[in-house]
């Protein structure tokens, strides 16, 4: 009798097709996931490179203590005594959805702050969100704003920086919940919600010292669920990070108040119905008491016609 070939029963050859078919979509899907992860850590990258032109510039010491008052920087990077407004020893709290960060210690101390930077160094924190060690800084530190500063007015403000004290004080690291805590991801964060346009007329002074050295928007504006500003609700206040109240509005159709009240309330604290600015605002206004009367009114000037200077 001829011998037959040997079939498989019909049972065990759907099986096999069923194994090869799966492990076929294993693979694929494998393959998907490691190439997004690849993606994802390449996108995540920071890669902000300096102009060697900017690295040329000569700063003005002058101007940069201005600048200092303009942009607020003390106003968060304060030590333990509110009092010595120089002293930038950091540890000031912000609660947020996202954790609890603390401001750094940005004292020209070369062990615990920034005096061992070079203006190649602090020219990056400010314009791309990146430390000297190439990773991103949290968008708590409002580099969004100051990215719009022009490169002479950090070239200015780092000249003024390095007549700043040191403060032997310790950072404290941030508190963040996962998946907060991976600094890489604020690399995407970057792709999708870094935006460094102006909203308003960037040729306006006014402009400029409200949206770039004085980073109102960073309070003052909506945030949405990924901690991005809201730009079509700008100026139009915002919950307080940490849950506790609110921070109003200074858009035009809320804020009735003149160019001159909210001038004066910039230069005394003073509001038009005799109170006085408190909390983080005081801070504030300890910085922009010591603009220009010019300065301050621009500031009120672009509030109050904000809707027509909105170019977008």
């Amino acid at each position: 009798m001829q011998n037959l070939p040997y079939k498989l029963p019909r049972k065990e050859i759907k099986l096999g097709v069923i194994f090869r078919s799966y492990r076929t979509q294993v693979y694929f899907i494998s393959g998907i996931i490691i190439c997004l992860i690849f993606f994802l850590y390449a996108l995540a990258q920071p890669g902000q490179k300096i102009k060697t032109s900017v690295l040329n510039l000569t700063g003005n010491k002058a101007s940069g203590e201005y600048i200092f008052a303009a942009a607020g920087c003390n106003s968060c990077h304060l030590g333990q005594s509110k009092d010595q407004k120089l002293y930038l020893g950091g540890g000031e709290q912000f609660v947020t959805p996202f954790g609890t960060f603390y401001a750094p210690n940005v004292s020209m101390s070369k062990t615990h702050g920034i005096g061992g930077w070079s203006f190649g160094d602090f020219y990056t924190a400010l314009k791309f969100g990146q430390s000297p060690q190439n990773n991103h800084y949290y968008p708590a530190f409002p580099f969004t704003s100051y990215s719009k500063m022009t490169n002479q007015d950090i070239a200015d403000l780092w000249e003024y920086w390095k007549s700043l004290p040191s403060v032997e004080t310790p950072s404290k690291d941030h508190e963040l919940d996962f998946p907060f805590n991976i600094r890489m991801s604020v690399g995407i964060w970057k792709k999708l919600f870094f935006d460094s346009s102006f909203i308003a007329n960037p040729h306006e002074r006014g402009t400029y010292l409200v949206e770039a050295l004085g980073h109102c928007a960073e309070c003052h504006t909506p945030r949405d669920v990924f901690g991005a500003s809201i730009r079509s609700q700008w100026m139009k206040g915002a919950k307080n990070p940490s849950g506790k109240g609110r921070i109003p509005s200074i858009h035009p159709n809320d804020l009735k108040w003149t160019v001159e009240e909210i001038s004066e309330y910039l230069l005394s604290g003073m509001t038009p119905d005799f109170d006085v600015a408190g909390g983080k605002m005081a801070a504030v206004i300890d910085n922009t008491a010591k603009l220009t009367t010019e300065d301050r009114n621009l500031i009120a000037k672009y509030l109050k016609m904000l809707d027509e200077k909105i170019v977008e």
